[in-house]
């Protein structure tokens, strides 16, 4: 990734200044549509029940809004100072989930504060993209050494988030540092041999030939791209070998039936259709009723009727698709897209290689969500437990995407301006 300039003029030797009311609508627009159009399908799925959540998502929507708005006005390099204070706070406010936790769904990942649940796994995501974007614009990866201090900061709460259980989490953890180690400047083809023991053991498990192929040609990767060719070889090799070895031991003894149904059933959901296929087969049949334009928000029957258990948080796809149709979750994913080139455009155009980092571990962690999310709801992958940003009920990860918001919003006017804090 190229330095940043710090130029802090304009051609004309003045500083540009832009007014507080310099309103990004990309940035701010898009989610803010989705809170509003959200909270009426939040409504749509309780309808038969006494309690609603709609208003409370407007209500979080709008105190989020406010939070980002005050971020957007933060001297952003102050962060920076703040490193140690906010590792602590993530590292301590994990451990004290396995103290004195709530547990729900199968995981204890709640803290109860004065009658309001937090989870701090969703501020952890931040935290991370937040130490990380400060370790790599000062230590970029420029030899395989240099990758230790990364993983060793994110490794910490990493493991925390993963033994509540809380896999979606853990999995978020790494798609943050792999595209801001890309973006620091690490050759893609690290990248690809960072991600290649997933392959390894993946292909173990389901379609061991191709392993043939594979380990030869990531040894061959392995011996064009690092330092010391053939120990780099023969390491990934054997690296390979352990997850290609490991995984079928570890699938029939480390895990239990119905964690190794839930990792599979995606796959074909009728082999359990009361059970753990149900809430997948009901989102897809809910999502194909919707056909072209939907049924209108509101006038969803699978929806109105809650066939999908717990439809307001993870599955709030599944409602989308009802009501509006593959016009209205084509949209959405639209706006997803444009939400994510919008942050790109400020990541390109940061001041410091601090600053883009920082923006683009912020997007790499919600488009993987979003990614993850509709994949699940529409049976292209496992059930994680991951909400989708801005739709998915839920205060945590609501108020955290918004200041995740803030702070870019921080980072594009800093970059516009030109202006030094």
């Amino acid at each position: 990734m190229p330095r940043r300039s710090k130029s802090v003029f304009s051609g004309d030797g003045k500083t540009r200044r832009q007014p507080f009311g310099d309103t990004d609508l990309m940035l701010w627009g898009i989610p803010l549509l989705m809170v509003f159009i959200a909270g009426i399908l939040i409504a749509s799925t309780q309808r038969q029940v006494r309690y609603t959540d709609w208003y409370q998502h407007w209500i979080t929507g709008a105190v989020g809004m406010a939070i980002a708005l005050l971020l957007a006005r933060l001297p952003i390099e102050r962060l920076i100072r703040l490193q140690l204070p906010i590792y602590g706070a993530m590292v301590i406010s994990l451990i004290a989930v396995r103290i004195v936790g709530t547990s729900a769904l199968g995981a204890q990942s709640w803290i109860n504060i004065g009658g309001f649940y937090v989870q701090p796994s969703e501020f952890a995501k931040l935290g991370a993209v937040l130490l990380l974007a400060i370790v790599l614009s000062r230590h970029p990866v420029e030899r395989p050494i240099d990758l230790l201090r990364p993983i060793a900061l994110i490794g910490l709460p990493w493991l925390l988030v993963f033994v509540q259980p809380d896999l979606g989490s853990s999995l978020v953890f790494g798609s943050i540092l792999l595209a801001m180690l890309f973006w620091s400047g690490m050759p893609g083809i690290w990248v690809v041999l960072l991600l290649s023991p997933l392959v390894s053991a993946i292909a173990a498990g389901t379609l061991p030939w191709l392993l043939i192929a594979w380990l030869p040609l990531v040894g061959w990767w392995a011996y064009k791209s690092l330092p010391w060719k053939r120990t780099a070889a023969a390491v990934a090799l054997a690296v390979q070998l352990v997850f290609a070895l490991g995984t079928p031991w570890l699938w029939q003894h480390g895990l239990l039936p119905h964690q190794r149904a839930r990792l599979t059933l995606f796959l074909d959901p009728g082999q359990d259709p009361l059970g753990g296929g149900y809430h997948l087969i009901q989102s897809m049949v809910g999502i194909g009723s919707g056909e072209i334009w939907g049924t209108g928000l509101l006038n969803g029957s699978l929806t109105k009727l809650r066939f999908i258990p717990e439809q307001h948080t993870d599955f709030i796809f599944s409602a989308l698709g009802e009501e509006t149709g593959f016009i209205g979750s084509v949209l959405a994913v639209a706006g997803y897209a444009l939400l994510m080139w919008r942050l790109l455009q400020i990541a390109g155009r940061a001041r410091s290689d601090y600053e883009s980092l920082l923006v683009v571990g912020i997007g790499a962690m919600l488009m993987f969500q979003v990614v993850v999310n509709i994949n699940m709801t529409i049976g292209l992958g496992p059930i994680t437990g991951i909400p989708l940003p801005f739709l998915s009920y839920g205060r945590s990860a609501m108020i955290m995407n918004f200041m995740a918001l803030g702070l870019c919003a921080a980072v594009g006017r800093r970059g516009r301006s030109g202006r030094p804090w």
